[in-house]
């Protein structure tokens, strides 16, 4: 049951994220530091699992994973939760669409991962309120906060694309913010006029969702006008940025939220940020010149189930510090996995050379407008692209020549390329426009 202390709660952790602010990455080092402490001598030692570590610094501790998480689930929380009860709640959620069951104050979430592995999750109430809190303080602009807290004026109305609803994100709706819950499962088509019967001021959806969304809207079928549009789930490509800005009149805002925490955010000037005011991140870096790295994340603000120097599965590419002062880390994109890099030999064929997604999207992009959507999947020394356009053949050809191009520059074997047509879309299913299925290294 809601209490109705709980909108109070959330203004309270909204607050003090807003009024959060460091100097200099030496303060929010310092700022982290503190919170680790803290975390690492009172928390870490209540999870069975981690308690051979108590006293020991962050370092010591071995690095974890999903596989790991889900196999030692009951070590890896504070509750004593087994991963089997866990489990049963969250498949019947899933199967009855009716995501409020919990165990006492516990949400219990299950997320199918980019790379279709399982996870569990499990949240407390207060964790779930101090998240609301922070993500409102993150995604909301001023102008439409003023609206929340405006009781003379409409409430602020978000329509949330989701694979699955949970208790942490209804915490959201409040008498000032009503949620529409759109289910990923359903066409969009069957969206559109709900959408226009109730328009949002807010619209959050995965990338892939956008897009389709943005071409009906083009298109005519699709009449609002949203004040503040936020990709989430997937990577937001570069070619879906001006086409969703140009359909509904405003930039594409990030937030980086997965099963292991609420990692980044789009600032007002546009910078997308990690939120390392809430989570610890060392980067594992994939290159010699520090361009990208694979994040171990310790999220010192969860008490129940423990992310602790947690490996992800994602690429995050470094930009150049933003321009709007805060010091927390800006990154240009996730791109994507680690199981969406390529790998293709050398030329000499004595090494293999990793061919990051964001380079085989930038061929994709160089190829022109007549390929309207693309997929590239690797299997062995052969890749095979489904394309969207007009003509496959004519395409094709366009793309195999920005391919060479690519191939010649990293000095690489070029692979085998077949093309087809682009097969029909899964509802629920993210998007993965570049994937590798093995073979090659």
């Amino acid at each position: 049951m809601t209490s109705r202390f709980e909108p109070l709660t959330v203004l309270r952790h909204f607050a003090a994220a807003r009024a959060m602010r460091h100097r200099d990455r030496a303060a929010l080092g310092a700022w982290q530091r503190r919170r680790l402490e803290r975390f690492l001598a009172h928390v870490l030692p209540r999870a069975p699992y981690y308690a051979p570590w108590a006293g020991k610094p962050l370092e010591a501790i071995p690095v974890a994973g999903k596989a790991l998480m889900m196999r030692e689930f009951a070590g890896f929380n504070t509750r004593g939760i087994g991963r089997e009860q866990a489990m049963e709640i969250a498949l019947r959620a899933e199967r009855s669409r009716d995501f409020r069951p919990a165990i006492g104050d516990l949400t219990v979430g299950l997320s199918s991962g980019t790379s279709g592995n399982r996870g569990l999750f499990l949240v407390s109430s207060a964790e779930r309120l101090r998240w609301a809190g922070i993500v409102l303080a993150r995604a909301l602009p001023r102008h439409l906060f003023a609206r929340v807290v405006s009781p003379w004026r409409e409430p602020l109305r978000i329509a949330f694309f989701l694979r699955a609803n949970s208790n942490l994100y209804t915490t959201l709706a409040s008498s000032r913010v009503a949620i529409g819950y759109f289910d990923l499962l359903e066409p969009v088509e069957a969206h559109v006029a709900r959408l226009m019967d109730r328009p949002p001021d807010v619209l959050v959806a995965p990338a892939g969702i956008l897009r389709l969304l943005a071409l009906a809207a083009l298109g005519g079928r699709l009449r609002i006008a949203p004040q503040h549009v936020i990709s989430i789930a997937e990577v937001l490509e570069a070619d879906d940025v001006p086409l969703i800005a140009r359909a509904f009149g405003q930039p594409v805002h990030q937030l980086y939220q997965c099963t292991e925490g609420f990692l980044g955010y789009t600032c007002a000037l546009g910078g997308f940020h990690l939120n390392e005011t809430y989570v610890h991140v060392e980067p594992e870096w994939l290159d010699a010149e520090r361009t990208r790295f694979v994040p171990l994340v310790t999220d010192f603000t969860r008490e129940t189930q423990l992310i602790v120097r947690y490996r992800l599965n994602d690429i995050l590419r470094v930009a150049e510090p933003c321009a709007c002062g805060n010091p927390e880390r800006t990154i240009a994109a996730v791109e994507g996995r680690t199981d969406d890099v390529l790998w293709l030999a050398d030329t000499s064929g004595t090494r293999m050379t990793a061919v990051f997604p964001d380079l085989v999207r930038r061929s994709m992009l160089f190829a022109g407008d007549s390929v309207r959507d693309y997929r590239v999947r690797q299997h062995g020394d052969e890749l095979q692209i489904a394309l969207e356009s007009e003509s496959v053949e004519s395409s094709g050809a366009l793309v195999a020549g920005e391919l060479a191009r690519l191939w010649d520059e990293l000095r690489v074997r070029p692979p085998r390329v077949r093309f087809t047509g682009m097969p029909p879309s899964v509802a629920g299913a993210k998007r993965r426009r570049v994937e590798y299925a093995g073979g090659a290294r």
